[in-house]
């Protein structure tokens, strides 16, 4: 315990050290494109470590525990930063919709992107996640009528091309086209794109000019709120108590709840309010180009060219699809 306290106290100063300037750049017109940057970075790190924890204890407690930590390292710093522990000031119409994007894009979406980490792996799973800013278009397209251009469309095929390089081999001995990797996984990891890019649309309406951090707890709270309605239906509370028994689970959900919940979460609205959802979306899709080597060097996977090549088209394609 003393040893996670320590890990606590040391996040809590990188947290500290990474907010120090942060109100001095808020008018600083690139600031929505390093946000971006900066969630990718931080969405690889957390991906890696939740990984690591859902084969360690299993997908559905890390779910619930990884909200529960996000929002205590997100309050803490609302706390400090805006004077509020929780966002008791937010409008009704942002409670509403940041709410409906919380519940889809946390206890729908990474329900299943957390299944996919531990079916496929965290590298694959996220490459799988490029799908989002496609699917976003596309939502955006059938919802609210936004206009899809050749070049979008382009975009859409290298972005689902790559990807299909990747998780498509060709059989030498029936000559067929197969996945290569498990169905199952193939799913998870796109019913978490699918929640993702709603959730994304939903965070966009109801955030406006509201504070970002504050719009992430509001999102967490709902998503909190989705898993203890889920876990108490399914009878599921006993693994969460398990998980506590496992100190390096936990640790490594702190680790990817600071970098994932609490940063990640809240640069990628920092990103989306200050440019762009489009060229939010793009730079944030960097992920799995950005995960390939520390899943090589840190999680021994062989990674080969195929591969690399499937998931840099998937990132031209994003590009493509929103530059």
């Amino acid at each position: 315990m003393n040893k996670i306290n320590k890990n606590l106290g040391t996040t809590a100063c990188i947290s500290n050290a990474i907010f120090v300037n942060l109100r001095r750049i808020t008018m600083t017109s690139k600031l929505g494109e390093i946000s971006a940057l900066l969630t990718a970075v931080f969405w690889t790190t957390s991906a890696l470590n939740f990984e690591n924890a859902s084969k360690r204890v299993g997908s559905l407690p890390v779910n619930l525990l990884r909200l529960v930590i996000g929002l205590f390292f997100l309050s803490t710093f609302c706390w400090m930063y805006r004077g509020l522990f929780l966002p008791v000031d937010a409008p009704p119409r942002a409670w509403f919709w940041l709410s409906m994007s919380g519940f889809i894009g946390f206890a729908f979406g990474d329900l299943f992107l957390f299944k996919a980490f531990v079916v496929l792996g965290s590298r694959i799973s996220m490459l799988m996640m490029a799908l989002v800013p496609p699917m976003t278009a596309l939502f955006g397209w059938i919802v609210m009528g936004e206009v899809l251009t050749l070049k979008g469309l382009i975009g859409m095929v290298l972005t689902v091309g790559g990807i299909a390089l990747v998780v498509l081999e060709r059989d030498s001995s029936e000559k067929q086209i197969r996945l290569s990797h498990p169905m199952a996984g193939i799913w998870y990891a796109l019913g978490g794109a699918v929640g993702q890019a709603v959730g994304l649309i939903f965070s966009k309406l109801g955030m406006g000019h509201y504070n970002a951090f504050a719009a992430s707890q509001i999102r967490i709270l709902a998503g909190i709120t989705g898993f203890a309605v889920l876990f108490s239906i399914s009878k599921s509370w006993p693994q969460v108590a398990a998980a506590f028994h496992d100190k390096k689970a936990i640790f490594q959900l702190s680790i990817g709840s600071f970098f994932g919940p609490f940063l990640g979460v809240s640069f990628s609205l920092l990103a989306i309010k200050y440019t762009t959802a489009g060229v939010a979306s793009t730079i944030m899709a960097i992920v799995p180009v950005l995960i390939i080597p520390p899943a090589v060097v840190f999680l021994k996977e062989k990674v080969n060219f195929k591969e690399i090549l499937g998931a840099v088209v998937a990132v031209l394609g994003v590009a493509v699809l929103f530059l």
